[in-house]
Formats: C-alpha cells, structure tokens, sequence
C-alpha cells in the first residue's frame, strides 16, 4: 500500500448533498417560473379571444379571473400540505396539474373547456411558490438566503411582469391556443426531469386537514378576490348584488377562519398557523410586501391601457415597452440578493421603497401628449425599485419564523401577493373607471376621459407607495441561525 493511497481523502458527505440540494432548487426555480409566467399570459390575448369563439368581454375576463380565482382558493391549503407529503410528491403533482391543464388549454375547442384548463393550471400553479420558498428555507445556509431569495424574486415578480409581453410576441404571429402549446414541453420536461431526479429534502409529519377551515379559507379568499375583481366594472354599472354578497362573504368567512385557526394552533392542528404574525417583522415586512404587489399588480393593468387607448400604440410596441422593465428586475435580483447577505434589509429596501414612490408620482406626470419614453423611464424605475425591495421582504419575512413555520409562512406570503395583486388590481381600475365615467359625462372625449382616470388611478396609488417608505424603517434582519426568532415577539411562536 503507497503512501499515496493512506492520504486518499474520502468524499465529503456535505458536499454531495450541497450539490443535491442546489439541482433540487434550481429545478423548482425553473418550474415555479414557468408556472407563474401563466397567471399574467392571457390578459392581452382576451381581445384575441373574444373574436375566435365569439364571446363578449366579461366572459372573457374568467380566463383571467378563474386562474387568480383558483389560486387564492388553493395556496392557503398548501401549507398544509407541503407538511403532510414529500418534497417529490408535492412537485410531481403540482406539475401533473400544471401540465395537464395546459394540454387542456392548447388544444381547447371552446371556452368551457379552456376556462376548465385555466383552473386545474392554476391548482398546479398555487402549489409550487409555496413549496419552492419552503424548501429554499430548509435546505439554504442563513447567511446565503438572500442570494438565493434574489432568485426567487425573479419568479415572483419577473414573471408576471414579463408575462403580457411574451403574450404579445406570440400572438403577433401565432393563435392563442400556442401560449398554451409552447409552454407544455418545457412543463413535460421539467416533471420528467423532476420525477428522475428531485430528492426529498423536507421532513413530513402527520397532520390531519380540518374540512371545516378548507371551505371557510375558500370562501374567505375566493371571496375577497372575486369581489374585488368586481369593482371596476362596479365603478360604471354600480356595484352588484354579486359583488355585494362576495366581498361580503368573504369578509365574514375570513374572521370566522381566523377564529379558527388561531383555536387548532393551539393543538397544532390549524390549517394555515397565524403565529406566524406573532413575529413583527413577518407582519411588518408582509405588509410592505402587499403594498408593493398592489402596485406591481395595478400598473400592469393601467399602463398597456394608456400605451393603447392613449398614446394609440400597438400591442406589439406596448409589450415591447414594458420589457426592459421586467428584464431588469431580473438582472438586479441576484445582485440585491448577494447585497443583502452583506448589508441586510434596511440599506435596500429604504431606497427601494423611495424609488418606487418617486415612479407612482412620476406616472401621475404622464398625458395624452406624452412621448412614450417617459412612460419606459417611469416603468424602469418602478422595476428598479421593485427589484430592491422583493429579495429582502421574502428573506427577512420567512427568516424570522421557527423552521416548523416555513410551510404555513410561504402560504401566507402566496395569499398575501394573490389578495394584494387583485386589490391593487381592482383599486386602479376602479378610480380610472369612475373617472373616465365622469370626465366624459362632462363632454371630454374618449382619449381626454381615459387619460385623465389614468392619472387619477396614479394619483391613488402614489398616495398609496407612501405608506411603505416608514414602514420600511422596521424591517430587521433575518436570524444567523436556522429557525432562530429575530426578535423578542417572535419567541411566541414556539409556544
């Protein structure tokens, strides 16, 4: 035996499981992005729609509606779930829904059918977020998160931000059911991928699913969600008793909901735990978080109606426009994530709080005479802005809880960002109705009024971004070990 060979160092356990670990997230990234691209796909194909199959504009609207609709219904359940089944079982069956829903879309005949593809999508879709944030918690080192959350971000916001300019590129030169057939062998391939290779790499433990909280947080969250996607048709034709009876039911359903829950947790049985809120900087940094969802959500809806209705664009020219944005939220991601590791919350998200408050009111700037530079400049900054801020609250959020947590915390955050994305959405849409409704009542013409409940839909949510910026201030850092309170409050949640 050589001297050579008594040196040999044997391999190294860890390191074969790091490398494990990162194909895992990396794969769950992949998918997540995918996924999630759908949820924003379709809103610009709706003109498309409704002349193929001959359907009036608010049938249309549930391709869109359904999928948000399914998606506030199914993530809160998820938390759940992520516990009771293995990090494997839960990816192949969200990308079999995902996957499955999509070749219903593609090769739909009619609407019933589509809309029946947009839902089993959508409980795919509610399933990954949550199960990719949760497993990045669990497997990632505390001083590498942010690194790792910077790409998170990219899903998260990127996604559907970039989702209605790749919509528009297709369309420009295929039929709609190819949003729905490009994406299917990427899906394929990610849940073949997925099936040979995904390890498990969270501990499950046996929990029983309360029926009674399943059907109060559907009703809650679908509620809330559907009446809200009300209000801007409300804004012209009043509000309806269909509207009336959602949001209406959906606000009694949520405080019998969190009756309950906070009841089971004791026992730890509670379906979606809202001890999670016992830690101030998971609430602080949540609330931060839906007030910049409410803005993402809202200026994706108003600002390709001004580059079309106002400034006569094509859609292709406004898909165009709204690219560089998304892309730079993308590239900025990882680099805010390393910054965060070394510098921690505050430096990035005080600025980025101000950035993205200096945008709303730059928009608020914008009219029927501007050039559409000004509107790219404005949606940049808001990107830029957006960028700073996404990676710190998803770390600093999920970082403060106890790692038993993680599950029922990245629900939160998905139900959060579905509740926030339609409030923001309903919240824009409504005042530029109102306002449109008013200004053209006193004689102004269409590009006048529509221009000017633009502006007042602005106006709203820069008055709105304000909130943001002190709260910002609060946002501590993430605990140095796993599942370590960040504060005094958060030691709560362990009892």
């Amino acid at each position: 035996m050589t001297d050579e060979t008594l040196t040999t160092t044997p391999p190294d356990p860890a390191t074969g499981t790091a490398v494990r670990d990162r194909l895992a997230v990396r794969l769950l990234l992949i998918s997540t992005f995918v996924v999630i691209l759908n949820e924003t796909i379709m809103g610009v194909a709706l003109p498309r729609l409704m002349t193929d199959l001959d359907i009036p504009a608010s049938t249309a609207q549930w391709v869109t509606t359904a999928f948000m609709l399914t998606m506030a219904v199914v993530i809160p359940v998820t938390g759940f779930a992520i516990q009771r089944f293995t990090t494997r079982a839960t990816f192949l069956a969200a990308m079999v829904l995902f996957s499955l829903g999509t070749a219903i879309c593609a090769l739909a005949p009619g609407f019933d059918l589509l809309i029946t593809g947009r839902v089993v999508q959508a409980c795919g879709t509610a399933i990954m977020l949550p199960l990719l944030m949760t497993t990045v918690m669990t497997v990632t080192p505390p001083e590498s998160r942010g690194r790792t959350m910077g790409n998170i971000s990219i899903v998260i916001s990127v996604a559907p931000a970039i989702g209605p300019t790749v919509s528009v590129l297709i369309l420009s030169v295929l039929d709609w059911r190819w949003l729905f057939a490009l994406v299917l062998p990427i899906a394929l391939g990610a849940l073949a991928l997925g099936a040979i290779r995904l390890p498990n790499l969270t501990e499950t433990r046996r929990a029983r699913v309360d029926v009674p909280s399943v059907i109060l947080s559907a009703v809650a969250f679908g509620g809330l969600v559907y009446g809200l996607s009300g209000l801007g048709e409300a804004a012209t034709t009043g509000l309806s008793t269909v509207t009336w009876a959602s949001l209406g039911a959906g606000a009694v359903s949520l405080v019998v909901f969190v009756l309950r829950q906070v009841r089971l947790q004791r026992v730890d049985d509670a379906l979606l735990d809202l001890r999670t809120f016992s830690s101030s900087n998971f609430a602080i940094s949540v609330v931060v978080m839906a007030i910049s969802m409410m803005s993402l959500f809202g200026t994706l809806i108003v600002l390709p109606l001004y580059a079309q209705r106002v400034l006569e664009l094509e859609a292709l020219q406004t898909g165009l426009l709204l690219l560089p944005g998304g892309l730079l939220m993308g590239l900025l991601a990882p680099s805010v994530g390393r910054a965060y590791d070394r510098v921690g919350p505050r430096p990035l998200l005080v600025p980025g709080t101000i950035v993205v408050s200096a945008a709303g009111w730059g928009f608020t700037l914008l009219t029927a005479t501007s050039s559409p530079w000004v509107m790219l400049a404005c949606h940049v900054t808001l990107s830029a802005g957006l960028a700073l801020i996404f990676t710190p609250l998803f770390t600093s959020a999920l970082g403060s809880l106890p790692m038993r947590l993680y599950s029922h915390g990245s629900a939160m955050v998905g139900t959060v960002q579905q509740v926030a994305g339609a409030a923001g959405t309903a919240l824009f849409v409504t005042v530029l109705t109102a306002q449109s409704a008013t200004l053209a009542a006193d004689g102004a013409g269409v590009v006048g009024s529509t221009a000017g409940g633009i502006h007042a839909a602005f106006l709203v949510g820069a008055g709105i971004s304000l909130i943001a910026i002190p709260a910002a201030f609060f946002v501590r850092a993430a605990p140095t070990s796993h599942g370590a309170p960040v504060d005094e409050s958060a030691a709560a949640l362990t009892h």
